[in-house]
């Protein structure tokens, strides 16, 4: 028998077992196998079994193990059986830690309560975010990652369970409606877009054709106007099919390149004639700087003029050298008509105005000769020459009959 044991209970005589509670004593047994000690302590066993067992739900609640509302419903079940218990101990002590024990559990259901009210709200709210998402996707024109990732929401949808249900529905219809709207968008476009592809690939086809067709064209301004406005054509086309694309453009070019490449060819010959003509013109300029009005006036006008007829018939030089030839003739032509003018009011006591004009028209007709001939006018040259000749003939005729 220990001390505990006898504090807490006892045998009577008659083998009669009672636990002492606050409220007094309470028979909780019999026994008449012998010592009264021995059955105090199978009584006291008895009742560390309730103390284990409320031990383990103590250990369970403060780790969180198990279900809590098992543990509540047990220490209940325990907490009930104490005025009842065939056992002896300290049951007014039990009775508080079963209390204190079934407050702890109500605490942890609360916690676990509120934990789960927390999760559902923040699932809730995720999938109101991916609602959200789908919806703003849907109007996306991004076709590849847009639907990827409206893909993507819908592997995430099923991991993000526990919320409300109706919410769920809600949400779900608003993804799939979303989803729905985009596909339909998608497939508008890209049935657009095949369309918009035909349309470029005939009109390109058509452009191929022509450009192969004009290959060949001794046309060279038109033609290579032509080929250029044919390009901004092939923008404006769109976008064949990739691989029909591909193959249209190497023709296109090879069109291109083909007449292109002639039409260079041809002006690198006429190119190395105009460069044979400047040659020309600048043994022309040699004879005409080396001219002399001050000592043979009337010779120095009939090698100008000479001059002047085989410059016409000469033909066009390179465009970056007609102005530095011309000038260079001019100045020669400019040094005889002052010289001619010197001489005529050395002369003359007073001048004769129809000569005056005359010789002014001349100067005039001659930088208009030799214009026409720099921009390659021949046909104007030539009517303007004409003028020049007979306006010559009154001129020296004029001079004659003054004697000037």
């Amino acid at each position: 028998m220990t001390e505990d044991s006898e504090r807490w209970g006892r045998v009577a005589a008659d083998g009669a077992v009672y636990v002492r509670t606050a409220d007094g004593e309470r028979q909780v047994g019999s026994w008449q196998a012998g010592d009264p000690a021995a059955g105090l302590a199978y009584f006291s066993r008895r009742y560390q079994d309730l103390v284990t067992e409320v031990e383990l739900l103590e250990q369970r609640t403060a780790t969180g193990a198990g279900d809590a509302k098992a543990a509540r419903k047990r220490a209940g079940e325990l907490r009930g059986s104490l005025d009842t218990a065939n056992v002896v101990g300290d049951l007014t002590g039990l009775g508080g830690r079963i209390e204190r024990l079934l407050e702890a559990i109500e605490a942890r259901i609360a916690r676990e309560a509120a934990a789960r009210a927390a999760a559902r709200a923040e699932i809730t709210e995720l999938k109101r975010r991916l609602a959200e998402e789908a919806e703003a996707l849907a109007q996306s024109s991004q076709w590849k990652p847009a639907g990827d990732r409206l893909r993507e929401i819908q592997t995430e949808w099923p991991r993000a369970h526990g919320s409300d249900r109706k919410v769920d529905d809600e949400c779900w219809h608003r993804y799939r409606s979303a989803r729905t709207v985009f596909e339909r968008r998608r497939g508008t476009h890209f049935a657009a877009l095949d369309e918009q592809r035909k349309s470029a690939l005939a009109r390109k086809e058509e452009l191929v054709s022509e450009a192969e067709a004009l290959a060949e064209s001794e046309d060279w301004g038109p033609t290579a106007a032509r080929l250029k406005a044919m390009m901004r054509d092939w923008k404006a086309a769109g976008r064949a099919p990739k691989d029909a694309d591909d193959a249209l453009w190497k023709r296109f070019r090879a069109a291109q390149d083909r007449f292109f490449s002639r039409r260079g060819a041809l002006l690198a010959e006429r190119d190395a004639g105009l460069r044979a003509n400047a040659e020309r013109k600048e043994e022309l300029l040699a004879r005409a700087e080396a001219i002399d009005p001050g000592r043979d006036l009337e010779g120095a006008r009939n090698a100008l003029r000479d001059i002047q007829d085989d410059w016409a018939r000469v033909g066009r030089v390179p465009r970056e050298q007609v102005g530095p030839l011309e000038d260079r003739l001019r100045v020669v032509e400019e040094r005889v008509r002052t010289a001619g003018e010197a001489a005529w009011r050395r002369s003359a006591p007073t001048q004769n105005p129809l000569v005056e004009r005359l010789r002014e028209s001349i100067a005039k007709l001659e930088r208009q000769v030799a214009s026409a001939r720099a921009a390659g006018r021949d046909s104007d040259a030539r009517r303007v020459e004409q003028t020049l000749e007979t306006q010559r003939e009154w001129l020296a005729q004029a001079e004659r009959s003054t004697g000037r």
